[in-house]
């Protein structure tokens, strides 16, 4: 299959761009730290920070030599307490970023089709809506080149985000990933914000071809949703 004209992906990280994959394991929540050490003053951006990480996040920063412009949030998380509120005091010049659609506070709000830059790199929003009103996909870029997507809870490894919350619908799931997400060249490659199988990364190919639910008819995708008999996320209030 021929992948899209015009656009091109890398399969492996650009040799000027920081990269670092956190997690947190009580939410199994995956943290991203991205910077571009090839510009001065090493500027980068956060994805998903977690409250109870912050310290750990701060010192992976400070040790890369890091300046964070940016703390991204994909959406409004119902599993965990954001990290962003304590990344700002540690970091005054830090800016948040949510979707405006989430009506959640942040410093800036974001709609589709806008960019987040940091140096030579650039974060396109996509919003991917399903799981919440707010939930965004964040496509990393250099120039129009395709680097990765950071999909949120949107598109797990081998699965989705749960729809029967929180402004969730299962359609609306459905068309997001497949307009937004499988639209993406087959080779890029695609980090959630949480992993509950021990996986790390995925790709478009591999989630068109093996995600037993977004794989599915769509009417076949939203029975299959309808059923799952999900409990009651446990920090879903605090959140």
């Amino acid at each position: 299959m021929k992948e899209k004209s015009g656009k091109h992906c890398k399969t492996m990280a650009d040799k000027e761009l920081i990269f670092r994959q956190l997690f947190e394991p009580v939410s199994f929540t995956y943290t991203y730290v991205l910077a571009d050490r090839g510009s001065e003053e090493c500027p980068g951006v956060i994805i998903d920070p977690v409250d109870v990480t912050v310290e750990r996040d701060l010192k992976v920063v400070a040790q890369l030599g890091i300046t964070l412009l940016f703390g991204l949030n994909t959406h409004v998380h119902a599993d965990h307490i954001t990290g962003t509120g304590k990344l700002k005091k540690a970091l005054p010049n830090l800016k948040s970023v949510l979707a405006k659609a989430s009506n959640g506070r942040a410093d800036v709000h974001v709609t589709p089709g806008e960019e987040i830059r940091f140096g030579q790199f650039t974060l396109e929003v996509r919003s991917t809506p399903g799981h919440t009103d707010g939930c965004l996909t964040y496509v990393l870029k250099k120039g129009e080149e395709i680097l990765m997507g950071f999909t949120g809870d949107a598109l797990l490894i081998r699965g989705c985000g749960r729809t029967d919350f929180q402004q969730g619908d299962s359609r609306t799931l459905y068309n997001s990933v497949h307009s937004q997400i499988f639209s993406l060249p087959d080779s890029t490659l695609l980090y959630p914000a949480h992993d509950y199988q021990g996986f790390t990364v995925t790709t478009v190919g591999e989630e068109k071809r093996f995600n037993p639910r977004l794989s599915l008819h769509i009417e076949d995708f939203c029975e299959t949703m309808a059923n799952l008999n999900l409990p009651y996320p446990k920090q879903i209030d605090a959140a």
